[in-house]
């Protein structure tokens, strides 16, 4: 997706396809509050207001 970075985009999918924020932060060097800030900073990227558009501003 342009303009996100590559976590952030990372992060963006995983949240996309259903994940908590929780289970993304397993995996490992990602804390649930950087979990929270990629997407709060992919969000406002994607000019989208939560969760609930991401997978729509993702992928269309």
């Amino acid at each position: 997706m342009q303009g996100l970075t590559k976590q952030e985009n990372r992060v963006a999918r995983t949240a996309a396809q259903g994940l908590t924020n929780r289970r993304i932060a397993e995996t490992p060097h990602l804390t649930r509050r950087t979990v929270e800030l990629h997407l709060s900073s992919a969000y406002r990227k994607l000019g989208i207001h939560g969760r609930a558009e991401l997978a729509a501003a993702l992928w269309s």
